[in-house]
Formats: C-alpha cells, structure tokens, sequence
C-alpha cells in the first residue's frame, strides 16, 4: 500500500480524528496521563520506608529472669520493655498502654498475653527485622496494579463515552453514509487509545523507578506488550458497553458495575489471595487480574513472556470475545 493510499485510508483518518480530539481535551489528558503519576505519588509518600512506631511491652517482675527477658527485648529497636508488678502490668495491657504482657515463668517457660485482634500485640511476638530491599515494598506492590488500573479506565471511560456522546448527538447515524465500515469505525477507536499507551506506560513506570526506586527486572519490551494487549482488552470491553447505551448516565452506571467489582477483587491495592478459595477462579478470570499478575510478575520477578502465558490468554480471549459482540450489537442510531 503506497503512503498515499495509507493517508487516504478511512481507518487512518478515522484514528487520526480520534487522536486529536483526545489531544484537543486537556482534562482527558490529565486523567490519562498525569493522575495516575498523582496517585502514584501520594501513595507511595503515604506507605514510603520509615522507622516503625516502637511498640510497648509488659514485662512482669519475677526478679533476675524478667531483667534477662528485657535486656533480650531491648536489642530490638522496635520494642520497648518496662518491667513492672503483675497488677500494673495488668491494668497497662487492658488500658491499651501496652501491645504484650510477658509473664515469666521459668528459664524455659513464657506466657505471652495480648489481644488476638490488635495487630501491634501480633507483631510484638513476630517482630525480627524489616524488609526494605526494592521489589518487598507496598509501593513495589502497588505501582502495577495502579498501572492496570490506569489501564483499565482508560480502555473502558475513553472508549464508551465519545461513542455515546456521538450517538446521542445523533452525529453516528450521519455516518452510515460514509465510506467506511463498522469494523473500521470501532478499530479506529483502539487505535488511537493505543498511541497513548507507550507515552502513558513510560511516564508512570519511570516515575515509579526514578522516585521510588520500584524495579523492573524483566524486559520492557515485554512489559509493553503485556500492556498493549491488556489496553487491547479493556477498550474492547469499553466498545461492547458503547455499542447500544445512548446516555452517559447509562454507561457511567454499566462502566462502574464493570469495573469496580475488579478494583475490589483482582488485587491492585492488596492481594486477591485475601478472598475464599471458593471465588479464586472467578477473581483469576477476569480481565483486571490477568494484567496485574503479568505487570507484578514482569517488573518484580523478571518473569519472561513465556511464563505469563495464562494471563495473557484470558486477555486474549476478552479482547476476542468482546470486539466480535460489539460488532454484532452495534447500532449507528
């Protein structure tokens, strides 16, 4: 095909007009681009390496042993021991004052007390060391699955509303008479949110790594193309939401249905493996999912392509599955 004929292409100049009017929106921009890097932000000051709040400790009088039993728990800097009567002891640790009560009761005997449901009294009895090595962090954690997330709502709110917004300006009936076909129409539309994807992987992945320190230990080829597939996914998902809604408020209500249940259970601010056995593969089935476990396994373990394989089917088989419904369901009034 010579470059004239690719310019004069109905698909490149449908992409093309897509292209410029998403460039021609600066709040659109903003929430695409620089929101993501905001949150990302914030996010990870509020999670950033600190030193841990000291936790107190009651250690109950029982001569030379609870002195032996301080001294071990003040090597840790994380605790602070005091050695008092049982009674005081006591009344500390059901005042709060106090995360564990150390009872003495031998050189080869302690009972610990505390309260099960306060997480300071647990990590009282656990608390060895502090893992800060890049890759163990929340915000390690986190930067991939916000860049799903970011992923996600940009396929589905950036797809379905400029379609909807067109019919219901009545503009899309207008089109039927042009030459070009409903394939090309809805293609043009994943095109031109693809060209946004390298710009927008870039900035967050490398705001992340430069401010962070979050690693990318695998390829970033790879990493690009989980995401382009992912993107691919999600703005098949956004084109069959737009394929008969007429009203924004109708979309902005099936858009929320989709996505937020994804937001909760596909492990973007804490991890899927929280939930029942009984609902994981419902949760490793759906589209937020598989991109996150390919984004964490790729920046974090240094996975390869080949070892993400199950992921990228499932979005695979989402990008099929939706594209080929909205094409059938698709209505031009």
């Amino acid at each position: 095909m010579s470059e004239r004929t690719l310019l004069g292409h109905p698909l490149y100049q449908l992409t093309k007009i897509r292209f410029l009017e998403f460039w021609r929106e600066p709040e659109a921009v903003f929430w695409t681009l620089f929101f993501p890097i905001l949150l990302a932000g914030g996010l990870g000051i509020a999670f950033r390496n600190r030193a841990p709040e000291v936790i107190k400790v009651a250690i109950v009088e029982r001569g030379a042993l609870s002195q032996i039993i301080a001294g071990a728990v003040a090597s840790n800097p994380g605790v602070a021991a005091e050695v008092d009567d049982e009674a005081i002891a006591a009344n500390a640790l059901r005042a709060g004052k106090v995360a564990l009560l150390v009872i003495p009761q031998s050189v080869d005997r302690v009972t610990y007390r505390f309260d099960n449901s306060n997480p300071d009294g647990r990590a009282a009895r656990s608390l060895d060391q502090q893992v800060t090595e890049p890759g163990s962090r929340y915000i390690d954690f986190l930067l991939p699955g916000l860049l799903g997330m970011n992923l996600m709502g940009n396929g589905i709110w950036g797809i379905c509303f400029p379609i909807i917004d067109t019919r219901r300006k009545k503009l899309l009936k207008r089109m039927v008479a042009a030459p070009m076909s409903r394939v090309q129409y809805l293609l043009s539309y994943l095109l031109s949110r693809l060209m946004f994807l390298v710009l927008d992987v870039v900035l967050l992945v490398g705001f992340g790594h430069f401010v962070f320190h979050v690693p990318v230990r695998g390829n970033f080829a790879a990493l690009l193309l989980i995401c382009f597939i992912s993107a691919l996914s999600f703005s098949s998902i956004g084109l069959l939401i737009s394929a008969r809604l007429r009203t924004n408020e109708a979309a902005s209500g099936v858009a929320n249905a989709v996505m937020l249940p994804m937001w909760v259970l596909s492990g973007v601010f804490f991890s899927a493996r929280r939930f029942p056995d009984l609902i994981q593969p419902l949760i490793h089935a759906l589209p937020l999912t598989a991109t996150v476990d390919a984004l964490r396994a790729n920046m974090l373990a240094g996975a390869a392509l080949s070892s993400v394989g199950g992921p990228l089917a499932i979005l695979g088989a989402w990008l099929v599955v939706c594209f080929i419904a909205a094409l059938r369901l698709f209505q031009w009034r």
